[in-house]
C-alpha cells in the first residue's frame, strides 16, 4: 500500500512544474526577452512580474499571457501572433493606444518567450 501511495504522490506532483514555464515549443530568450521590456520601456503602461518600476495602470497587466485565449481582444494567443502585436500593434487594431515602437523581431520573440513565461 505504501508503494502505491507513493507512486500517486510522484504522479502527481510530476504535474506541479514551474508556475514560469512557457508553453512547449516557445521560441526565443526570455531571460533577454525580460532585459528588452525594461530597454523598450514596456513598463511605462504595463504591470509586468519581473520588470521593476512604478505601478502604472494605462495598458493591461501582463501577468499570465500564456493563459488568456485572446490577444487585443482579437487575436488567437499564440507566439506568433504575440509577436505580430509587440512589433506593429497599430497593423492590428488601428484604434489601439499602444504605439510602434519599432521593436526588432528578435527582440520580440524575445520578449513573447517571457511574456509566455510569467
Amino acid at each position: 500500500m505504501n508503494r502505491l501511495a507513493l507512486l500517486l504522490a510522484a504522479i502527481l506532483l510530476a504535474g506541479c512544474g514551474d508556475a514560469n514555464r512557457a508553453p512547449v515549443g516557445t521560441q526565443g530568450d526570455a531571460a533577454r526577452g525580460r532585459i528588452a521590456l525594461a530597454q523598450y520601456g514596456c513598463r511605462a503602461c504595463h504591470m509586468i512580474p519581473g520588470v521593476t518600476g512604478s505601478k502604472v495602470y494605462v495598458g493591461r497587466p501582463l501577468e499570465e499571457m500564456a493563459k488568456r485565449p485572446l490577444i487585443a481582444g482579437n487575436l488567437p494567443n499564440n507566439q506568433a501572433n504575440l509577436v505580430r502585436w509587440i512589433r506593429n500593434p497599430q497593423a492590428i487594431d488601428p484604434r489601439t493606444a499602444m504605439p510602434v515602437l519599432g521593436v526588432s523581431e528578435r527582440d520580440a520573440l524575445d520578449m513573447s518567450a517571457y511574456l509566455l513565461s510569467h
